[in-house]
Order: structure tokens, then sequence, then C-alpha cells
């Protein structure tokens, strides 16, 4: 009997938290969403509520291409960077030779 009052004061707990975090509401907008619509299609609940898994949102794939890019500048950037280190360290004099030291 005790446990049973402990489990229904933790369902209730987190049924507050549900809907004090808009869980219930954004669910019950998407069931009535799905409710209204003529033909239930399979896809439905993973479009609505984002589902994992490949992105079908165009902006995300646009900046998922976009990162790609600019690692593939960075390295570019990086060994051109190593280079120009290279080729300045034969101009500059060794640490004992420079002046006013």
């Amino acid at each position: 009997m005790v446990n049973s009052k402990a489990d229904n004061s933790k369902r209730e707990q987190f049924r507050h938290y549900l809907e004090k975090s808009g869980v219930m509401d954004t669910l019950t907008k998407v069931f009535v969403a799905l409710y209204e619509e003529p033909k239930k299609p399979n896809s439905f609940l993973k479009h609505y509520l984002g589902a994992a898994g490949a992105p079908e949102n165009p902006t995300v794939e646009a900046l998922q291409l976009e990162v790609a890019k600019v690692k593939k500048k960075y390295k570019v950037v990086l060994e051109e960077n190593k280079r120009f280190q290279a080729k300045l360290a034969q101009y500059e004099p060794p640490q004992e030779e420079k002046w006013g030291e």
C-alpha cells in the first residue's frame, strides 16, 4: 500500500513536469494534427517530432555541407601555415645572433 502511494506520487510529479515543460501541449498538438490528417502517413510522427536519423530539413543539410567545406578549408589553411612558417624560419636569424640582446 505504501509502495503504491510512492509510485502514484512519482507519477504525479512526472506528469506535472511534463505539463510545466510544455511536452504535454506539444504532444497534444501533434496528435490532434494526426487525428485531423485524412491519410495517416507512416512518417507523420517522425516529421512532426523530429526523430533521430537522416535530417529532412533542408537548412540542416545545407549547414552540414557548409561545415564539411569549412573543415576542408581549415586543413588547407593549416598546411599553408606550416609552409609559411618553414619559409619564414629560413629568413630569421638564429636566436643567438639577434640584435639588441
